[in-house]
């Protein structure tokens, strides 16, 4: 009976929590990416700490302040170079666009129709460009008057700006009392129950070290290879191509999928030849082969990461239930819910419901 009331407990304490993560995310997004951010510095501040500066060891407050200087910086410097540069390839895009859907439905269309011996598709490019054009200058209305309300509204402007103090200054403490946090925590667990929940946790800790900060700077690299490769090929849109191949790497081989046909679409519509495709699957390939051999052994290790799937359905399931605090805690959640799970599964082969049908006939 006490064993029932106190499940009904938790369950309600679960959905208690849920309902105040739902109604509250809006406040708790800042706080969540904060965390986020603590959680990636930990260990460059924790490797600080056991460096010496001549005989004095770094105390925790500066590790943390020349992290938090490092992170600021990288902060400050996409800012600053990437953002105006994925502004310019966006604009560039958006004015090309009208051109590229009028080859695409003139030229492209018809040459793979002939190749393939498909049934021709009439498609009036004057009607595609057309509309483009004017989805586009509705996009274009629609933004400037949701910014207009905003900006009048203020509010929002208000909210925006305190977070973007707010994340910052509670980054900074984060990181400083990260040990502390976490041992505080740890000391609320029951005795007996310590040694099984600090496992659990540590597992949890690998999955999301071995699938963030290593998939992260697997990202990263790749971006800048790929940005860096398709810019030697003279492609225009270059940097967007590579930065978007790059990030979408975080599922296998969906960034290379999506990243050659649009490298391949806008080398065929800026060049019409055959060489500069070759050139674009040459640097795809060299990719890959770097991401394959270098990249992911150096960097993500053979620790257990998540699948594919998981990762496309945790990150849609999050956007859905929690909106964009839902995003930034799908992959966390989603890493526990993969530990948990296969230590249930571990627990569940090692019952006597799974193995009651393992005896032979005759046994008692």
């Amino acid at each position: 009976m006490v064993a029932d009331s106190r499940n009904w407990f938790v369950l309600a304490l679960v959905i208690l929590l849920s309902w105040l993560v739902y109604r509250l995310a809006p406040v708790i997004t800042p706080f969540a990416i904060s965390a986020g951010l603590a959680y990636l510095g930990d260990p460059m501040v924790d490797r600080l700490e056991r460096l010496k500066f001549f005989k004095w060891p770094f105390s925790r407050t500066v590790s943390v302040v020349i992290v938090f200087t490092f992170m600021t910086s990288v902060f400050a410097l996409i800012l600053l170079i990437i953002i105006p540069l994925l502004a310019e390839q966006v604009r560039h895009l958006a004015q090309r666009a009208p051109e590229i859907v009028e080859w695409l439905a003139g030229t492209a269309l018809p040459w793979v129709q002939a190749k393939l011996g498909l049934e021709a598709v009439t498609l009036d490019a004057a009607s595609l460009t057309e509309a483009a054009r004017s989805y586009w200058k509705e996009f274009s209305s629609a933004l400037l008057g949701v910014m207009s309300t905003v900006s009048r509204g203020g509010q929002a402007v208000i909210n925006w700006l305190m977070n973007l103090v707010l994340i910052p200054v509670v980054t900074f403490y984060l990181l400083r009392d990260w040990d502390r946090l976490v041992a505080s925590i740890r000391s609320m667990i029951p005795p007996r129950h310590e040694p099984m929940v600090s496992q659990i946790a540590r597992e949890i800790d690998d999955v999301l070290g071995a699938f963030i900060r290593g998939q992260l700077m697997v990202m990263l690299a790749l971006g800048i290879a790929y940005a860096v490769g398709l810019w030697m090929v003279g492609l225009d849109l270059a940097f967007i191509i590579g930065l978007g191949a790059g990030l979408l790497s975080i599922v296998p081989y969906l960034g290379t999928f999506l990243g050659v046909i649009a490298a391949v679409i806008a080398a065929l519509f800026q060049f019409q030849d055959v060489i500069h495709v070759v050139a674009v699957l040459a640097v795809f390939g060299i990719g890959q082969t770097l991401e394959g051999m270098v990249l992911t052994p150096k960097l993500v290790g053979d620790k257990v990461g998540l699948h594919p799937v998981i990762v496309i359905f945790a990150v849609l399931a999050g956007g859905q239930l929690f909106g964009f605090l839902g995003i930034l805690l799908a992959l966390p959640a989603a890493s526990a819910l993969n530990v948990l799970v296969r230590h249930l599964n571990t627990r569940y082969r090692e019952s006597s419901l799974y193995n009651s049908g393992d005896k032979a006939p005759g046994e008692p």
